[in-house]
């Protein structure tokens, strides 16, 4: 069955509610104070089914204290019926009611010219004009104006008709792409059903048994039953008034304004840009930071909204930045509204650029908008760009836009086969992640600066680690790319990596004449001492050696493996450790104790220790309590 969302509109007392009951033979006056007041206070709602569509009403609040309850219930409607009572027409309820389902983009309008009992043909002439000149300059001035009375019954099959027609032309389409999503409107307890939330289905569909998230608590709610205008379905659609039996929360945690999404499908946002347009009556421009309510879709929160573009007057439009006093779930195209806090009144309304926006300054900022009012493909690029060296990741790139990650996905493949963005290629982690090609480039010009700088100041280091390279050229949360980037600047021969060490190009260390004569006078000195060497200290000075230059050479030899470090930082010949691995591998031991060692070897506890532990982390030795095992190799 095709669906479709019908709000109602207009002022108090004009007949809204009467109409919808005459149309759907549903009376939406819930509540004992609404009957005795003869007022809506909160939304009402009712359905229709005909012609294999089904038409959702919802019925709000015309009282100027209740605006924002209408506000809660025209997000997601496809379809306003003005409703003017002809016996009084255009009232301030008519015109903001009128200006807010503008500012909210409502695709299609039917004006119901109500009461039509109860005035001579000549008033029903005059309150037609009046309406007609209301809508002329809106998106609504084409709007057809139906005279009807919700009393005698004339009319109705006409309004029934026409909003059949615009149903036709309106209906909500099914978008695949678009995850689960449901503002809460109502929240309640049902005897023997538990806890009952109600809202308009916005994108994506619910069934039985699926676990959503509540936001912005981030708790879980599971499904356990599904009604669609009273009826119990096995899944609600895009489109529809829902009704949710849910397990999990409690009802004090549940209220208006929360909503029920798909997992790890939508964010929550204290910052937003947006496109927005001040109304013509607005009292004054807005200049500065300015306190509003912000409505979006359920959602009603206390924020301040900021111009971007330089004071914004009334009927002019610019971007703002908004900055809420609590979170709201937000992706880029929802509509929104900002009210005035006190006296209240609607100040004007516009469209989410970017929901989860970072603040920026001159050139910076203009560029960001200039790519946030282009379009899809120069908001992505824009968003990639913001990412920086750390890259963008495909999932909150889609709980921006309020869509599955597939197509985002498809996007930026096309844009990388333009070269408009960069890839991290799968096998690395990091599937789903995208690097503006200024970022690559910033990177590669930090490696070629920083290996250059440290082989200046380490003439006779075999490499830089890889985890000193990591930590100076990629900084933060790019380091997690840190072997992605590697490979590619070795592909662009940039740098060498080999093992753990990352080198330049075609580089190596080289000793100077006196730094080889000293080499080989470090290397007899530790030879002959064997396992009882002396300190670097000792050897300085024996040498008569500068310590700068005598620390070069001593590195030299232990990353070539001509001397050992021991644990403690002692220093041992190499060729006289590795005699000792062979001799344990070879002999007759098994397992041994530190003092057997001391006495085979005849050593000290402060040489024997170290030099133990210098085997067990080579793989010779391993440590059983308070002996060693010998580790030798399988014979096949």
């Amino acid at each position: 069955m095709r669906r479709v969302i019908v709000g109602t509109a207009g002022h108090i007392d004009h007949g809204k509610t009467k109409l919808v009951e005459a149309l759907t033979g549903i009376d939406c006056d819930r509540w004992a104070e609404e009957k005795e007041r003869g007022i809506t206070i909160d939304l009402g709602f009712a359905h229709l089914e005909a012609d294999d569509f089904q038409i959702g009403f919802i019925d709000v609040p015309g009282h100027e204290r209740f605006v924002h309850n209408a506000l809660a219930g025209l997000g997601g409607i496809r379809i306003v019926l003005l409703v003017v009572a002809a016996d009084e027409g255009v009232k301030p309820q008519t015109r903001e009611h009128l200006a807010i389902c503008s500012l909210l983009e409502i695709p299609a309008c039917l004006v119901a010219l109500t009461k039509k009992d109860l005035v001579t043909p000549d008033l029903l002439d005059l309150a037609k004009m009046e309406v007609e000149e209301l809508l002329a300059g809106t998106p609504f001035a084409d709007a057809e104006l139906v005279p009807v009375s919700s009393l005698t019954g004339e009319g109705i099959d006409t309004i029934r008709g026409k909003l059949l027609e615009l149903a036709g032309e309106h209906e909500t389409q099914a978008d695949p792409t678009r995850p689960v999503r449901l503002p809460i409107d109502r929240a309640f307890h049902l005897k023997g059903l538990g806890v009952v939330i109600t809202g308009t289905l916005v994108s994506g569909g619910v069934s039985p048994g699926d676990t959503l998230v509540l936001h912005p608590a981030g708790s879980t709610a599971r499904v356990r039953g599904v009604q669609v205008h009273g009826s119990s379905r096995e899944e609600a659609d895009a489109g529809e008034r829902t009704a949710l039996q849910l397990t999990g929360p409690d009802l004090e945690e549940l209220e208006r304004g929360m909503q029920l999404t798909a997992a790890d499908a939508f964010a929550t946002t204290t910052s937003l840009v947006g496109s927005f347009t001040l109304l013509p009556d607005a009292p004054k421009p807005i200049r500065g930071s300015t306190p509003v309510r912000f409505h979006l879709l359920s959602s009603e929160v206390h924020g301040r909204l900021r111009p971007l573009a330089g004071p914004l007057a009334p009927g002019k439009s610019g971007p703002v930045e908004l900055r809420l006093a609590a979170p709201v779930v937000a992706v880029r195209g929802d509509r929104f509204i900002v009210r005035r806090p006190s006296p209240p009144i609607t100040l004007g309304g516009g469209q989410i650029l970017d929901p989860q926006w970072h603040r920026r300054r001159g050139k910076e900022l203009e560029g960001a908008l200039k790519a946030l009012e282009d379009g899809h493909d120069e908001t992505l690029l824009m968003w990639v760009r913001e990412a920086g060296e750390a890259g963008a990741e495909t999932g909150p790139l889609a709980r921006r836009l309020g869509t599955e990650s597939a197509p985002v996905e498809e996007s930026l493949a096309r844009m990388a086969g333009e070269q408009l963005v960069l890839e991290v290629p799968p096998g690395h982690g990091h599937g789903g992640r995208w690097l503006d090609p200024a970022a690559y480039r910033r990177v590669a010009e930090r490696a070629k600066k920083v290996l250059e700088s440290y082989f200046r100041r380490e003439r006779l280091a075999k490499g830089m680690s890889k985890a000193e390279a990591t930590d100076r050229i990629f900084p933060g949360r790019a380091s997690e790319l840190a072997d992605v980037y590697l490979s590619w600047l070795e592909k662009q021969k940039i740098l060498v990596v080999t093992g753990n060490q990352v080198n330049l190009p075609g580089r190596a260390a080289e000793l100077t004449a006196e730094e080889s004569r000293l080499e080989s006078r470090i290397v007899e000195i530790f030879a002959a001492a064997g396992l009882k060497p002396p300190s670097l200290g000792e050897v300085s000075q024996e040498l008569g050696a500068k310590p700068q230059i005598l620390e070069g050479v001593v590195r030299y030899l232990l990353e070539r493996g001509r001397l050992a470090r021991l644990p403690g930082g002692l220093v041992i010949s190499g060729s006289a450790i590795e005699q000792v691995g062979r001799e344990l591998q070879e002999g007759d031991w098994d397992k041994f104790s530190v003092g057997d060692f001391k006495d085979r070897f005849g050593l000290t506890r402060k040489w024997a220790i170290p030099i133990l532990e210098h085997l067990d982390s080579t793989g010779v030795t391993r440590r059983l309590g308070d002996e060693r095992q010998v580790l030798r190799a399988k014979r096949s």
